[in-house]
């Protein structure tokens, strides 16, 4: 069993272009504000309407995926993602567009189906690699978006034919799914309440999951806390940037979304925990950078790629992790860690929006520093339990909590030497 490289570059396209429907809005805040005459932060809070509806489809629709056909599945909600797509750009106000953005990341949750099913497909020595392909997919629908949005209603005079295109590529990118996704039976019985019900359970059962759901949660607030209220500062003095000069901007955190790959490749040789608390210490410098950013480029720039970096690369490690679990409930796994992490993203924009309208750039770093520092201190607490822990490796798993007959694969955190040694005895 694998994934070939045309399903996986499938995966990470998809991934990409619909998890982007729901960032098209940031750099186009200030243009929205004006067209719709709204104030800042009521337009701040269309990205935050956004994540909360994402949240809200990971918890009552992604966890289908594990008892219904996927492709069924996967184009219903492409056809609604399509028709909430061109509700907003036909939105005459901002109680409209709010509506259609909401329902958009609703819908867009389809993006997180595939991360698990790729992670399905893999074998365990290889999934953290195919995990961070389709998330580098996903990451640069993300930040590619903010490009595209301001190129596009640069050039073609205004905010509403990026949802216009959005709802093109959208038909385009359904019909392609539905011929080229494979079938794959799914494993989970019973009601749609008991489904809903083994999601909270699974939260409650496994300590790797609870640790990085903490973990995810707080790396997409300290994003969220940078990349949200950043179109306003520089659509404003002493940048002054246009809608296209604003998108570009998002290009910084292209290289990032690239190199964070690896770090899947880190977790599969055993060294998750060590780097988490490194990943977390790179995104905390990039936030120190940030708080010179208000009139200079250069430091806003490199503290977005480094903040990015750190971010994505926490995440890809977790999602390394948590789908060592068990294989049969990947999916309810997606919905327990991301409506945590979309949790931790709407936390972050929307005090990321009050605090900038109120005390304007400054506040910003520095309650992104606040994200980074729980995290750190949360990782912290993690490796002194560790090294306290019994030095066996299921003597470990067992002095953590963890669960052995719901992991398919190896334990977190030890080196591939450790772990050669320990299947030997």
């Amino acid at each position: 069993m694998g994934v070939s490289r045309g399903l996986l570059f499938l995966l990470a396209l998809a991934s990409g272009l619909t998890v982007a429907n729901t960032y098209y809005a940031q750099p186009l805040l200030d243009s929205i504000a004006r067209g719709l005459h709204a104030g800042t932060a009521e337009t701040g809070l269309l990205v935050t309407l956004g994540q909360l509806g994402y949240a809200a489809g990971l918890l009552l629709l992604v966890p289908l995926a594990d008892r219904l056909d996927r492709r069924r599945l996967v184009t219903l909600l492409m056809l609604s993602t399509v028709l909430a797509l061109v509700g907003a750009a036909a939105g005459v106000n901002i109680g409209m567009l709010a509506v259609a953005i909401t329902v958009v990341g609703v819908t867009s949750v389809v993006a997180q189906i595939f991360v698990p099913f790729a992670a399905t497909l893999a074998p365990p020595g290889d999934r953290g690699r195919v995990v961070g392909a389709v998330m580098t997919g996903l990451m640069l629908g993300v930040l590619l978006a903010r490009t595209l949005a301001g190129l596009v209603a640069d050039a073609a005079g205004g905010w509403r034919s990026v949802f216009w295109l959005s709802a093109v590529l959208a038909v385009g990118l359904t019909i392609l799914l539905h011929r080229k996704l494979p079938d794959r039976p799914s494993a989970a019985r019973g009601s749609y309440a008991s489904l809903l019900r083994s999601v909270g359970a699974l939260m409650l059962r496994e300590p790797v999951l609870q640790r990085r759901s903490a973990y995810g949660a707080l790396s997409f607030g300290l994003v969220s806390v940078f990349w949200t209220p950043v179109a306003f500062l520089l659509a404003r003095p002493p940048y002054g940037f246009g809608e296209a000069a604003i998108g570009l901007f998002g290009l910084v955190g292209v290289p990032a979304a690239l190199l964070a790959p690896r770090a899947g490749r880190l977790a599969d040789k055993g060294y998750s925990g060590t780097l988490t608390g490194a990943y977390f210490a790179v995104a905390l410098a990039g936030l120190a950078l940030a708080l010179v950013g208000s009139d200079h480029l250069a430091a806003l720039a490199g503290g977005a790629f480094l903040i990015t970096f750190g971010a994505q690369a926490v995440h890809v490690t977790n999602q390394s992790e948590i789908y060592r679990l068990d294989a049969a409930a990947h999916n309810r796994i997606t919905t327990g860690y991301m409506t945590a992490f979309f949790v931790g993203g709407m936390a972050g924009s929307a005090s990321a929006t009050a605090l900038y309208a109120t005390y304007g750039w400054p506040a910003v770093p520095v309650l992104g520093a606040a994200f980074a520092a729980a995290a750190l201190l949360l990782w912290l607490a993690e490796s002194l339990t560790r090294r306290g822990s019994p030095s066996n490796p299921m003597e470990r798993e067992e002095a953590t909590g963890g669960s052995h007959h719901a992991r398919d694969d190896r334990p977190e955190g030890l080196p591939d030497r450790v772990r050669h040694l320990a299947a030997r005895r």
